[in-house]
């Protein structure tokens, strides 16, 4: 049987719920509550407030959703990503919205009813940790397709690759990341452990000049963001 980790009790994280649906931000303040160790700090109902209390109450993490009157929620990671981490959290997964909100500075997109409460929690915990950033399968997909389909060249093949100068194995671990696997699937497939998928990954990182995996995955496809 899985049970989630138990969270850390001398780490606390301050998170701002951004929807328009009253209704959800009160279930997400109240599922999050009960982690243990994520405070709730402040709700929006649209991006302008959330810029407001965004700067105001220097949030660890930006839950944000995309469709919202006033300041929409991709317009608002602009802003928004320059005081905190922003992770969209959304019905919507179109490949161009998710792409937009990654050019935007969102560390992680997550797809509505694609994961737990607990998975959330955790999610919070590892951006705010850097130990990963994340996305659905969805928008990873999405992000993928945005990539694919945006491109005027020819997809980048291994000899346009080796000009990021990544070794065979990091290049391997790149190709896990595009298809959507986890630190944890790809330790598995590579028979390898979490830490060293995670070295792998902060070299990638630093060897393509992307500061999260979304935008890892932009430009190893040959499309680097704000093209």
């Amino acid at each position: 049987m899985h049970t989630e980790p138990d969270p850390d009790p001398e780490c606390r994280y301050r998170v701002l719920v951004v929807d328009d649906n009253a209704f959800i931000r009160a279930g997400l303040a109240s599922a999050l509550e009960a982690a243990g160790d994520i405070d709730v700090v402040g709700e929006a109902g649209d991006g302008r407030e959330a810029e407001e209390l965004a700067r105001r109450l220097a949030p660890d993490v930006v839950l944000l959703d995309v469709r919202m009157p006033r300041t929409d929620g991709v317009r608002a990671a602009a802003a928004l990503s320059r005081v905190s981490r922003v992770i969209m959290l959304t019905q919507v997964e179109e490949p161009d919205v998710v792409l937009a909100a990654v050019r935007n500075g969102a560390v992680g997109y997550l797809v509505h009813n694609t994961f737990t409460v607990g998975e959330l929690a955790e999610a919070i915990r590892d951006t705010v940790r850097h130990r990963a950033h994340p996305l659905s399968q969805a928008a990873s997909a999405a992000l993928i397709d945005a990539a694919r389909t945006g491109r005027t060249a020819a997809p980048a093949g291994p000899a346009d690759r080796a000009r990021f100068g990544l070794s065979a194995r990091e290049a391997q671990v790149m190709e896990l990341i595009v298809r959507g696997h986890s630190n944890h699937d790809i330790a598995a497939k590579l028979v390898l452990t979490e830490k060293t998928v995670k070295n792998y990954i902060n070299r990638i990182y630093a060897k393509l000049g992307a500061p999260n995996r979304a935008t890892a995955i932009v430009t190893w496809l040959g499309m680097p963001p704000g093209d």
